[in-house]
């Protein structure tokens, strides 16, 4: 049917601009909920920091992400059903009942195009300036549009309460590490982070979910000096010792009486011997109680990121771990922790320390079992799992559910596992290989 030029009056073209307007609006609401939310909130920050006030405003606003969604929607929704209904009508006006079916295919190419994927592109290209230019005029629409939202999020968050679904507005905070964490190993996938700057960084966001039971060395390798012996034989142990730090017993080896430090060691005997006043007995004067420090004693469940700040609040980084009965279980330094952020710290008294790991020819890899399984994952950038056991032996067994004799073959999580030496009841060697 062809419209006659009578149509065209003042109320065609007073409604086709009310539509264009509206169109404009929706592409607005649309942009600028994907600007916000897309917009890195550290980015933001940096911006804030230099000045910028429309940064600022968009951190503001993106405090109660809640709020700042349903404002947009509601904005949203309104701008689109009133096109919607005007077009209706203008297209029932020009070609009567079939402008119904006509109104509602071209509302919806026009939405699609111009009020949703061209803003969303462009505010995904640039989330962090778009953010900051439609901050302004959000806010406003967020301080309009507030007692209508709170309306909406009360009855909303009633209705998932029936449903058994606990809403938490500050849920954004607790996930940071999370999405960080995510960003790191993404950014490491596609070749943009490298290996070890991902390593540290998720070395240092773990320390708080990790206890020093974890990385402690345990009680079997702990080199220890007994108070009982001879003088001569302690100042040997010393010097052949790879440690300047060594803990001091008497009578059995959970009674620790002290923390014997090589310097003091060698200081104090230096002094008994060619001091200003010399013993007559030389070393035979010597108690080694009388230079060994306090002992620091931690629970095992002390968490690392607690562990660091203790040590540098006493000034200190040598603690013997017990467990809930006051039993030595081992001890951790500080230098155990900065290990877990930027891995291993090696120097020229450490044996072996270059080549943890050894490989075949096969592909096979020769690890020992005392390995934590952390710092197997780290070096190879596997994913065995840490849950059940610290150390790569400990796994084996856990799986095996027997301590197992050289020669046995496991395959579990992916991985085929060959005990290659054991001692007594600890597994001391391992064949690992990927299936």
């Amino acid at each position: 049917m062809e419209p006659s030029a009578a149509l065209y009056d003042s109320a065609f073209w007073i409604t086709c601009a009310a539509i264009l307007f509206l169109l404009v609006l929706s592409g607005f609401f649309s942009g600028s909920e994907t600007a916000l939310t897309a917009a890195s909130r550290g980015k933001l920050r940096a911006q804030a920091d230099k000045g910028a006030i429309g940064a600022k405003r968009a951190l503001e606003i993106t405090e109660d992400n809640e709020r700042l969604i349903g404002s947009v929607l509601l904005g949203n929704n309104l701008v689109n059903i009133l096109a919607a209904s005007l077009a209706t009508a203008l297209f029932s006006r020009l070609f009567g009942e079939g402008g119904v079916a006509l109104a509602t295919l071209v509302m919806t190419l026009l939405v699609l195009i111009f009020a949703e994927v061209l803003p969303k592109t462009y505010a995904i290209t640039n989330a962090e300036a778009a953010a900051g230019l439609v901050s302004r005029p959000i806010k406003i629409v967020v301080l309009i549009f507030a007692p209508v939202v709170s309306a909406v999020r009360w009855l909303v968050r009633g209705m998932l309460r029936v449903f058994g679904v606990q809403t938490d507005p500050d849920s954004h905070i607790l996930a940071v590490r999370e999405e960080i964490a995510g960003a790191l190993q993404l950014g490491h996938s596609e070749g943009v982070v490298e290996k070890e700057d991902r390593d540290r960084i998720l070395g240092a966001l773990d320390l708080a979910d990790r206890v020093v039971e974890e990385i402690m060395l345990h009680r079997s390798g702990i080199e220890m000096i007994d108070a009982d012996h001879e003088p001569e034989a302690i100042l040997a142990q010393c010097l052949e010792s790879n440690h300047t730090r060594m803990p001091v017993f008497q009578g059995h080896p959970d009674n620790i009486i002290g923390v014997v430090h090589a310097k003091d060691l060698l200081r104090a005997m230096h002094k008994l011997m060619l001091g200003d006043d010399p013993s007559p007995n030389g070393l035979g004067d010597f108690r080694i109680a009388d230079v060994a420090m306090k002992p620091y004693f931690v629970p095992e469940t002390t968490t690392l990121d607690d562990q660091m700040r203790q040590f540098l609040r006493r000034r200190t980084h040598f603690a013997l771990v017990v467990d809930e009965y006051g039993s030595i279980q081992g001890l951790i330094t500080l230098e155990d922790i900065l290990e877990e952020i930027v891995g291993e710290i090696t120097d020229e008294f450490d044996p072996d320390a270059d080549h943890p790991i050894g490989k075949t020819e096969d592909g096979q890899f020769i690890i020992d079992g005392a390995m934590t399984i952390r710092d197997l994952n780290r070096a190879t950038d596997w994913a065995l799992p840490d849950e059940d056991a610290n150390t790569v032996a400990g796994l084996v067994i856990h799986e095996a559910q027997t301590i197992p004799t050289p020669g046995q073959v496991f395959s579990f999580h992916g991985f085929r596992f060959e005990v290659m030496a054991r001692q007594e009841n600890r597994v001391t060697r391992l064949k690992i290989k990927p299936l």
